[in-house]
């Protein structure tokens, strides 16, 4: 097996030491390990995210160049002269510790494999076992890991073996948006009315600028009492890339008198649409003008991919929302592992810890 951390063959490789010995010495002989980075060409990545069923939008390269401008590496997997699995790693430098996490604005990205070639059951685990064992060992030494996985990575035992933990997680899915008949029969009575309600009172609209969309989501969250919590830099890299790429429109609603009520931002590929932002003015927030949007975005991106993913809430209210439209309920993994030290631990822990006391305190004021 080869490493490279320039994206070219190596003569040798140091994989870091798992407490289990979880890969035996004969299945990793076939693979060859390589990781690609700045420098070096993703066309063939690219085109491996598009076959694969973990593939999405948010592991293509030009998608990683925005939310990572300071650097992103692929882990891959080649058996022969292919890539078998991958996996995106943006990697942070926080004091000193090296994180291995989800950057903003960015859904899902962990494992993702080849389409398997058998129809065999035990031979496609069997290999997926293999390639996942592989995998595992092949990441770089890390402080803190932390990734969201793509829904249809369903078999994360290795990392397990690996002292990984995981957490279940919830997205909603329309499925089969080409099918619109079917898609808006399905809508709770509730959002018909609101859509029913909001087309007499709005105006749809589409391309509202990266600096008025930003603007306006700023203006709706200070109503609430909360802060943005991503910049415009990150969000204009994104708006330029995935415009650049047809992969994303900003859609709107406006009255009469110009004011926004809502506005989407959403972005595809040719396989799913995620409903990556949205905004809602709590002073229009009866107008029922985000039903519409959702309504009218699923027109106008039936034909161009198969489905209209909510990217999902653990929040009570916004689940609920979502379940009305018909979407049906999919888990999804984070997997992590901390390697910090107990001090360190102890030390991050506490900080939160300090930061909820500190509102408590000036709330009772």
């Amino acid at each position: 097996m080869l490493i490279s951390t320039t994206g070219k063959k190596a003569d040798s490789v140091v994989l870091p030491m798992l407490k289990t010995n979880v890969l035996k010495e004969e299945s990793i002989s076939s693979f060859e390990i390589e990781i690609l980075g700045h420098g070096d060409s993703f066309t063939e990545w690219n085109r491996f995210v598009d076959t694969s069923s973990q593939g999405s939008i948010f592991c293509c390269s030009w998608w990683l160049k925005a939310v990572c401008p300071n650097g992103f590496e692929i882990l891959t997997l080649r058996r022969g002269d292919r890539i078998v699995a991958g996996m995106p790693m943006p990697i942070y430098d926080n004091r000193g510790h090296t994180k291995i996490i989800m950057p903003q604005l960015t859904q899902v990205l962990g494992v993702l494999l080849a389409p398997q070639t058998s129809g065999n059951y035990e031979r496609n685990l069997s290999n997926d076992m293999s390639i996942l064992n592989a995998l595992v060992r092949a990441i770089p030494q890390f402080d803190v890991f932390s990734m969201r996985f793509h829904y249809n990575f369903t078999n994360w035992l290795p990392f397990y073996w690996a002292g990984y933990k995981q957490t279940t997680r919830y997205t909603y899915i329309i499925e089969n948006i080409c099918d619109i008949e079917t898609v808006f029969k399905n809508f709770h009575y509730s959002k018909k009315k609101n859509i029913k309600r909001a087309e007499s009172m709005v105006t749809v609209k589409y391309d509202l600028s990266a600096k008025d969309f930003y603007e306006n989501h700023k203006m709706t969250l200070a109503k609430q009492g909360r802060k943005i919590a991503y910049s415009y830099s990150l969000f204009n890299r994104i708006y330029d890339a995935v415009y650049k790429n047809n992969a994303g429109r900003t859609i709107y609603c406006t009255d009469m008198e110009n004011y926004i009520h809502s506005a989407l931002f959403v972005i595809w590929d040719g396989h799913s649409a995620y409903d990556l932002i949205s905004t809602i003015d709590p002073d229009f927030r009866n107008s029922g003008s985000a039903s519409l949007l959702i309504m009218e975005i699923i027109k106008y991106l039936s034909g161009k991919t198969e489905k209209f993913d909510f990217e999902g809430s653990m929040i009570e209210n916004v689940e609920l929302s979502f379940r009305r439209f018909g979407a049906r309920q999919v888990p999804y993994f984070t997997i992590s592992k901390d390697q910090r030290n107990y001090f360190i631990k102890a030390v991050m822990g506490v900080r939160p810890m300090a930061g909820r006391l500190a509102r408590k305190l000036r709330f009772r004021r």
